[in-house]
């Protein structure tokens, strides 16, 4: 029988959460494929994850690549961008899923939640990934497209910050959710009005800002650390390019991590987004983009 009285509800932040990585870097290589991004700009991609991951973000940053990502998608069909995505979601999606999340993900299931993916990226990519996940619905970012499905290279509907408890607002309206008995999980401190919208917050894989909030508040502290791998279960070798790609991203998060660790003092004041390590962390950078730049030169010709 459907509920009765007000649902309750599970919200999960998508990056870095449920999926071990930023999910429009994430498809990068789909839309190289599809004709639509060039070598330059993935290799721009692959340091900008970088940094995402192992830096995060200021809201300034953040708002910067939003132009800049809508500037380089106007003229982009709708349509086929939604229909790359979905075409390569099981190569891309699988093998960096959380299996913490989708345990969890199952769990909220089970007790008859309602599931929600809240994330800042686009709904052409948001909103298949959440179908391929089991929730029941999506909230995402929005681009303005005209008459003929292209892009304007504006936005309709930003999913950021306390945007997103907006958007949860609205959805707990439509479908008579109990926001004070539902959860949300997240790894940002972008995101802290996300979770400030449920009486059940939880940080998943915390930036040293959310860390000490969370901390501070009481919050559910967790920590995912088993992304499902597709070779785990099935002994296939990567293609060369993708295994030199791979490899410099894990050497290049490997040593930011060590760095991050020698550094890391919870007590002390935050140093602002980057603060002094970023000197350090460039100069390490610096050295890996020869590599980035010879794996992304053997990338195979896009179709068009």
């Amino acid at each position: 029988m459907p509920p009765t009285g007000p649902r309750v509800a599970a919200f999960f932040d998508l990056d870095k959460t449920v999926i071990a990585k930023a999910s429009m870097a994430a498809f990068g290589r789909t839309l190289y494929r599809g004709g639509l991004l060039n070598r330059r700009i993935i290799l721009r991609a692959a340091w900008s994850q970088l940094v995402f991951l192992h830096l995060g973000a200021s809201e300034e940053k953040l708002a910067t690549i939003r132009e800049k990502v809508l500037r380089l998608t106007k003229g982009w069909d709708q349509a086929r961008v939604s229909a790359l995505v979905r075409e390569a979601i099981d190569e891309v999606v699988e093998p960096i899923i959380y299996a913490e999340a989708a345990e969890l993900i199952e769990h909220h299931r089970q007790l008859g939640h309602l599931i929600v993916i809240v994330s800042a990226s686009p709904v052409e990519i948001v909103a298949p990934l959440a179908e391929y996940l089991g929730a029941d619905e999506a909230i995402a970012s929005v681009a303005q497209a005209d008459e003929n499905g292209l892009y304007t290279g504006e936005m309709e509907q930003y999913c950021y910050g306390p945007y997103k408890a907006q958007h949860m607002q609205a959805l707990a309206e439509k479908y008579s959710i109990d926001l004070e008995a539902s959860y949300a999980y997240s790894d940002s401190a972008t995101d802290v009005p996300m979770l400030e919208a449920v009486g059940h917050p939880v940080v998943v894989n915390p930036d040293r800002v959310l860390a000490r909030l969370g901390k501070e508040r009481g919050w559910e502290i967790r920590h995912f650390v088993r992304p499902v791998r597709l070779r785990d279960r099935v002994p296939v070798p990567p293609p060369v390019p993708a295994a030199a790609v791979a490899f410099a991203l894990a050497a290049a998060g490997a040593a930011i991590t060590v760095l991050r660790h020698r550094q890391r003092d919870e007590t002390a004041p935050d140093p602002g987004p980057g603060g002094g390590r970023l000197d350090a962390v460039g100069a390490l950078l610096e050295g890996l983009r020869p590599l980035l730049q010879r794996s992304l030169r053997s990338l195979p010709t896009p179709r068009h």
